[in-house]
């Protein structure tokens, strides 16, 4: 079959998630939330009944990666301005939150686990995001200091910040 018959096949099935917890944070609304986690910001997940074993050995991992939904974003365009950024940008080299898919990721600081609420910290996740998946940072796969950082190696870091447009 050729190739362009299999992405169109595989891209045409839609798939079904089911959160398996929720984020409880200050941060309410968007306009509450900072534009990139903050190092101070406490929150927690709360698990949905059951989960507790999955989330067995999670402890003593310092950071884990959080898949969540953009359950606010409304919407979404094929380019968008980013901050600091005069330029329209494919919204796929980016971290807009509006997605074809509203899927988040996110690097959180783990503090403790107690049954089905972790204790995390240094996100930027807004209250009642729901959680899709969980899984640990691992410092030797999951860091790549040396990687090219594309467009955003020449944003000036003092430049007026907006929100996406």
């Amino acid at each position: 079959m050729p190739t362009d018959q299999v992405v169109r096949a595989e891209t045409a099935r839609p798939w079904t998630f089911t959160p398996i917890g929720v984020v409880r944070s200050t941060f309410r609304y968007v306009h509450d939330a900072p534009r990139q986690p903050r190092p101070g910001a406490r929150a927690t997940i709360e698990l949905a009944p059951g989960m507790q074993n999955c989330a067995r050995d999670l402890q003593g991992f310092e950071r884990i990666w959080v898949l969540f939904v953009f359950s606010f974003a409304r919407g979404w365009k094929p380019t968008v301005r980013p901050p600091r950024d005069a330029q329209r940008r494919g919204v796929l080299a980016t971290r807009a939150p509006h997605r074809p898919n509203p899927i988040g990721l996110s690097c959180v600081r783990l503090h403790e686990v107690v049954g089905c609420t972790l204790h995390i910290s240094e996100h930027d996740l807004l209250d009642r995001t729901p959680v899709l998946d969980l899984k640990p940072y691992i410092p030797y796969c999951d860091a790549h200091p040396e990687a090219a950082a594309g467009w955003t190696s020449n944003l000036d870091p003092h430049a007026a910040d907006h929100r996406w447009e």
